[in-house]
C-alpha cells in the first residue's frame, strides 16, 4: 500500500491548485465533474419501486473512473474534496459507491476557500458522507428528471421537436410572459407635473407641487393644470418649513451567489453565465507572479451573507491600517431565508491583503473586474455608515405646497471605496434659505407626462425576481437563462429579455394543463420541501411521490386534450432570388438562417444577415453583421465570395484622418474607436 492518501476533487484546475497546498504526501486527481448520473436515453427513474433512481456511470467517463479505481486501489486514504454543497456531496457519494469507500467513514472533507490554511485544516477534520444533503440533491434531480422527461415529448409531439419543460424553467419563462402581457395591454395615462425654478443668493433650485391644503395634489390633464397656474401668484412663493437631519447609507452584504449575478450585470455589464465563469476561475485559483496559484474568492454558490470571525477581523486591522479606526462599521446583516446553506460564507476575497490592483498584472481584465467588485464589496460591508447632511423645504404659495430637497455628504464611509447607490444618491445641496424667505420665482414648468409600463426584464432583473419568489435556486440561474434562449422561448435584445411567440405557446400550454408547474407559489413551496429534506429530515420520496401523483393524471389529461399545434414561420420582406417567394427564418444548429418559404418545392437557403449602415470601402456593397459556426459575429461585405472585406469589430460610417481606412468601434479606457487598419494606431 501507498503512503500517500488520494484526495478526489472535481475540476484538474481545483486539483493541480490543492496539490501544491498539500505536499507530497497526498496525490490529488479530479473526476471532472460529475460521473454518475441519470441516464439520457430513457426516464432511469423507477416508477414501480418507490422512484428509485438508476444510475448509470456517465459516457465517456470510463477512463477516469478507471485511473481513480487505480489510485484508490494503493491509497492510504480516500478523501472526497468535492464542491461545499448539495450538487459536491452527491458527487462525492457517487464516487464513493463506484471506489468501494463507506459513507460512513470519514472520508469526506469540505472547504469554503482554496488556501493553504483551509485546505491543510480541512484533511485534519474528515467526517463521514451527509445523506442529507445527498438525498436534497437526489429529490431536486429526480423530480426535473420527471418533468422535462414526461412533459418535454409531449411538447414534441404537440408543438415541435426540440422544446423542453423544467421544474424552474418553466416558472420563470411564464414570469418573462407575464411581464410582456402587462407591458402589451399597457395603456398609458396622462399625468401632469409642475415645476418651480427659484434663484436664493447667487443659487438656482428646482422644487417640485405636491400638496394642496395639505393635501396630495396629482394633475390628470392640461386643464386640471391650467387651473393651479392661473391660481399661483408668481410674486408670492414663501418658504413655510426648513428641515435639516442627517442621513445614513448602510453599505450592503457581502455577495451572495445572486446579489454577485446581479451587481456583475449593473456595474459590469456582464450575463449570468459570464459572471459564474469567471467567479469559478477566481475560486479555483489563478496563478499569481511571485506567488503561485492563490485560490482568490471564497466559495461561489451560497445564499448566506456571513462572515467567518476570521475574515471579518481581518478585513478590520485592513481599514484600520489603511484608512482609519473612524472607517470601521458594525452593520449587523441577515439572510432573507431562515433555512439557507449556512455552512458556507458569503462571497469574500480569501486574502484581503491581496489588493486587486497588487495582483491586476495576473488577471484577465474580466477576472480583475470581478474580483476587484468582489473585494471592494467585502471590504465595504465591514466598514463604517455614509453620513449626509439632508436639508428639505415647503414652499407655499395660495395653498399650493411646493416640495425640494438636497443633500451633502458629512462623512463617507464605506463610499470611499464602493457605491451601492445609483443617481439619486447624486449630490445636490440647496442653498442657505431659511423659514419665512420670501423667493424669486425664475419660471415655472408644466410639463405633460405619460405613465409608463414595466420594463422588461434583464438578465439581473429575472435573477432578482427569481430569488424574491423563492424560484430555484441562484446556482441554477445561468443555466435556466441559457435554456430558455437556446430553445428560442426568449430572446435577449440590448440586454432585455422578450418572449418570443414560441415562448408564449409553450406557457399558455403549461398554464392550461400543468398549472402547478408553472405558479410561483406551488413552485416555490415545493422549494421549501425540497429544503426541509437537508434541514428536518423529511423523507426525499414522499415529496416526489406527491408530486407525481399530480403529474401523472395532467399527462393523461393533457395527451386526449392538447391539438396539434402550428407555429407559422416568421417571414422577412427578403424575396428569394430562385422562386420569387419570401424568405422565412429557421433555426438550425448554429442560430438562425433564411430558408423559402416555398419549401419543398424551392430548397433555397442563405445566411441571415443584418444591415448596419456601413458601405464597403472596396465594391461599395453593404456591410452586414453575421455570425460564425461558433457564434462569435462579425462584419462582411453582403458581395461576399466576390467581395472578402471583413471586420471583427463593429465599422462606423467614419474614415480614420490618417490612413483613410474604416474606423471601428473599440472602446478602451481612453477612446471609443480605432483604425480598422492594423497597421494605423490612431484612435479616438
Amino acid at each position: 500500500m501507498s503512503e500517500k492518501s488520494l484526495v478526489i476533487v472535481e475540476s484538474p484546475s481545483k486539483a493541480k491548485t490543492i496539490g501544491k497546498f498539500l505536499g507530497s504526501k497526498y496525490k490529488v486527481v479530479a473526476s471532472v465533474g460529475h460521473i454518475r448520473d441519470l441516464p439520457k436515453s430513457k426516464l432511469g427513474i423507477d416508477l414501480e419501486n418507490n422512484f428509485e433512481p438508476q444510475y448509470i456511470s456517465i459516457k465517456g467517463k470510463g477512463d477516469v473512473i478507471k485511473a481513480m479505481r487505480k489510485e484508490a486501489k494503493g491509497a492510504k486514504r480516500i478523501l472526497l474534496a468535492t464542491d461545499p454543497d448539495r450538487e459536491g456531496e452527491a458527487i462525492s457519494w457517487h464516487i464513493a459507491y463506484l471506489l468501494g469507500v463507506n459513507e460512513q467513514d470519514a472520508c469526506r472533507i469540505v472547504f469554503n476557500e482554496i488556501t493553504k490554511e483551509a485546505i491543510q485544516a480541512a484533511v485534519k477534520s474528515p467526517r463521514p458522507i451527509d445523506k442529507k444533503l445527498v438525498d436534497a440533491q437526489q429529490a431536486r434531480r429526480v423530480l426535473d428528471r420527471l418533468v422535462g422527461y414526461k412533459i418535454s415529448p409531449l411538447l414534441w409531439r404537440k408543438v415541435k421537436r426540440g422544446l423542453s419543460a423544467g421544474r424552474v424553467q418553466s416558472a420563470a419563462l411564464k414570469i418573462i410572459c407575464d411581464r410582456e402581457k402587462i407591458i402589451l395591454a399597457f395603456i398609458p395615462k396622462e399625468f401632469w407635473t409642475m415645476t418651480a425654478l427659484f434663484t436664493a443668493g447667487k443659487k438656482q433650485f428646482s422644487a417640485k407641487l405636491a400638496e394642496y391644503n395639505g393635501q396630495k395634489i396629482v394633475l390628470n390633464s392640461k386643464e386640471e393644470s391650467e387651473v393651479v397656474l392661473a391660481a399661483i401668484d408668481r410674486g408670492n412663493f414663501v418658504v413655510e418649513k426648513v428641515d435639516k437631519k442627517e442621513r445614513i447609507r448602510k453599505p450592503s452584504a457581502p455577495f451572495t451567489t445572486s446579489s454577485l449575478q446581479q451587481e456583475a450585470s449593473n456595474k459590469l455589464g456582464y450575463f449570468t453565465k459570464k459572471t459564474m465563469l469567471i467567479a469559478q476561475q477566481l475560486y479555483e485559483g489563478v496563478e499569481i507572479k511571485g506567488q503561485g496559484i492563490i485560490g482568490l474568492v471564497t466559495y461561489i454558490r451560497t445564499d448566506s451573507v456571513r462572515i467567518s470571525n476570521e475574515a471579518h477581523n481581518a478585513a478590520l486591522n485592513y481599514i484600520t491600517e489603511k484608512y482609519s479606526e473612524k472607517y470601521l462599521g458594525n452593520t449587523v446583516f441577515s439572510n432573507k431565508k431562515k433555512d439557507v446553506q449556512d455552512a458556507h460564507e458569503a462571497i469574500r476575497p480569501s486574502v484581503i491583503s491581496l489588493h486587486p490592483d497588487s495582483i491586476k498584472d495576473s488577471l484577465t481584465k474580466d477576472q480583475y473586474n470581478l474580483y476587484k467588485l468582489i473585494w471592494t464589496r467585502f471590504l465595504a460591508s465591514r466598514m463604517a455608515i455614509a453620513v449626509y447632511d439632508s436639508v428639505s423645504v415647503d414652499i407655499i404659495n395660495n395653498g399650493y405646497t411646493f416640495k425640494a430637497s438636497g443633500s451633502k455628504l458629512k462623512f463617507d464611509g464605506y463610499l470611499t471605496i464602493y457605491d451601492n447607490g445609483g443617481e439619486e444618491d447624486e449630490e445636490k445641496m440647496l442653498p442657505g434659505i431659511n423659514s419665512g424667505d420670501k423667493l424669486e420665482l425664475v419660471d415655472l414648468l408644466n410639463d405633460q407626462n405619460f405613465t409608463q409600463p414595466p420594463t422588461r426584464f434583464t438578465e439581473a432583473g429575472l435573477v432578482k425576481d427569481l430569488e424574491d419568489k423563492n424560484i430555484g435556486r441562484p446556482s441554477t440561474y445561468a443555466p435556466i437563462i441559457g435554456t430558455l434562449i437556446e430553445r428560442k422561448y426568449v430572446i435577449r435584445d440590448k440586454k432585455v429579455l422578450i418572449p418570443t411567440n414560441l415562448g408564449f405557446v409553450v406557457t399558455d400550454m403549461m398554464e392550461q394543463y400543468f398549472p402547478e408547474i408553472v405558479d410561483a407559489g406551488f413552485t416555490a413551496d415545493l422549494e421549501d420541501k425540497l429544503d426541509d429534506v437537508e434541514f428536518k429530515d423529511t423523507a426525499w420520496k414522499e415529496i416526489v411521490s406527491d408530486f407525481y401523483g399530480i403529474l401523472e393524471k395532467e399527462l393523461i389529461i393533457a395527451e386526449d386534450a392538447i391539438e396539434k399545434i402550428v407555429i407559422e414561420d416568421e417571414l422577412t420582406e427578403e424575396i428569394c432570388e430562385l422562386c420569387g417567394k419570401f424568405m422565412a427564418v429557421k433555426h438550425g444548429r448554429y442560430g438562425e438562417f433564411l430558408a423559402c418559404s416555398g419549401y419543398p418545392d424551392c430548397k433555397n437557403t442563405k445566411a441571415k444577415v443584418s444591415k448596419i449602415d456601413v458601405l464597403c470601402p472596396k465594391c461599395g456593397k453593404d456591410i452586414v453583421a453575421r455570425k460564425g459556426k461558433t457564434g462569435k459575429v462579425f462584419f462582411g461585405c453582403s458581395g461576399y465570395p466576390d467581395c472578402n472585406q471583413i471586420y471583427w469589430n463593429r465599422p462606423i460610417n467614419k474614415n480614420c484622418p490618417e490612413c483613410g481606412a474604416l474606423l471601428v468601434d473599440k472602446k478602451t479606457k481612453t477612446s471609443e474607436h480605432a483604425c480598422s487598419n492594423s497597421e494605423c494606431k490612431y484612435k479616438e
